[in-house]
């Protein structure tokens, strides 16, 4: 059930240039599904709308929630200014996560992300990693614009990790699906996170491939509640109850499968 509520910041800090790791302490914890979001209120009565966050990490013992965000205007600045026992108020838990069971059956389980699309991926890694049969291989393929990397070192507690940079400066230089030519990885499935022209090109290889495969869309949103229409993308199928071909990102996603969607 999506409610606003109250959360207590654990920690909030910057993990490399522009990019913010929060800890913050909810009952909600116990509610999270891979692949599902938060809205984060800021303090600024002027800014009434929360900013949508993936979440990339859920203690359920500690009862916390994890959030990595990038600072890309003036609510995610002010977001990271807040300090260590501030109260600051959310909206959750929203959207549809991955179904982490699709992955039953398959060898070479892939995840892909690239950017702030990376963080949901280390939630999803831990669970797909606590669920594998032992024949089972985990893989993360992951991208960035050069040496500012973040979150690697954590992935690779539960996956085996391989980096591709625009310029080159860690790893295989090129995008990720380049990289994953390059490493000889044949995925059975793929789950992924990123911006649309790396999403676009997963979903072009999954159908060459003939594979399966999961892309959470990221989109600019409002209410992040599904009212006011203002995050759909366009759909293979007719919607049923509006007969129209488009979904609503934050409530039908952000997770769709490859062959749902045009992207």
């Amino acid at each position: 059930m999506k409610k606003k509520a109250t959360a207590v910041i654990v920690n909030n800090e910057e993990i490399s240039p522009g990019i913010y790791s929060m800890r913050i302490k909810n009952d909600m914890a116990g509610e999270v599904i891979p692949g599902q979001f938060i809205g984060v209120y800021t303090k600024d009565s002027s800014k009434l709308l929360p900013r949508p966050i993936s979440i990339c990490e859920s203690d359920k013992k500690a009862g916390e929630i994890r959030i990595v965000y990038r600072v890309a205007g003036e609510g995610t600045d002010a977001i990271s200014h807040m300090k260590k026992e501030e109260s600051i108020s959310i909206l959750g838990i929203l959207g549809n996560g991955y179904d982490t069971g699709l992955s039953r059956g398959k060898v070479n389980v892939t995840l892909m992300a690239g950017g702030i699309g990376i963080p949901p991926m280390l939630e999803l890694a831990k669970v797909l990693s606590g669920n594998s049969k032992p024949d089972q291989k985990i893989t993360a393929v992951i991208g960035y614009r050069n040496k500012d990397i973040f979150l690697n070192e954590e992935l690779e507690k539960y996956a085996d990790v391989y980096i591709a940079t625009d310029d080159g400066s860690v790893g295989f230089r090129g995008n990720v699906i380049d990289a994953l030519e390059h490493y000889k990885l044949n995925p059975d499935i793929i789950y992924a996170c990123g911006p649309m022209p790396m999403l676009r090109g997963i979903k072009t290889y999954c159908k060459e491939k003939d594979i399966p495969g999961y892309i959470s869309l990221e989109e600019r949103m409002a209410c992040g509640v599904g009212a006011c229409l203002g995050c759909v993308c366009r759909t293979v199928e007719k919607d049923g109850h509006s007969n129209v071909r488009n979904a609503r990102i934050c409530t039908d996603g952000p997770v769709f499968s490859v062959t749902e969607v045009n992207i």
